[in-house]
């Protein structure tokens, strides 16, 4: 879709992007521009390219999706570690019941 149509609406923090400057997004835009590109709105697609505004719109919502994406993976790293430690005492018996080290179920 962001190929042929569109790339749609950038959001930075969840949000529709917010007034950067006085009551504008960026010096390109008139002062308190309600205009869906100038709050972040992407019309064209990246097979018809975009322009300097929406490039840099879609580079804000590009740059949290990274930054979001490297503290994801480290959280979700040490939750993996800290369940591996926790679960590294448990061992599954033949008769299939899971004991700690000490024999106890």
């Amino acid at each position: 879709s962001q190929m042929i149509a569109c790339v749609g609406q950038q959001a930075v923090g969840g949000k529709r992007i917010q007034d950067g400057f006085v009551s504008r997004t960026t010096p390109h835009f008139e002062y308190d521009s309600l205009t869906p590109a100038a709050k972040g709105f992407v019309a064209n697609s990246f097979y018809t390219g975009l322009t300097a505004t929406e490039f840099f719109f879609h580079t804000m919502g590009g740059r949290e999706g990274l930054v979001d994406t490297a503290v994801k993976t480290a959280e979700t790293g040490y939750m993996a570690r800290r369940l591996m430690k926790a679960l590294e005492d448990l061992s599954l018996q033949y008769d299939s019941s899971v004991r700690k080290s000490e024999n106890t179920v």
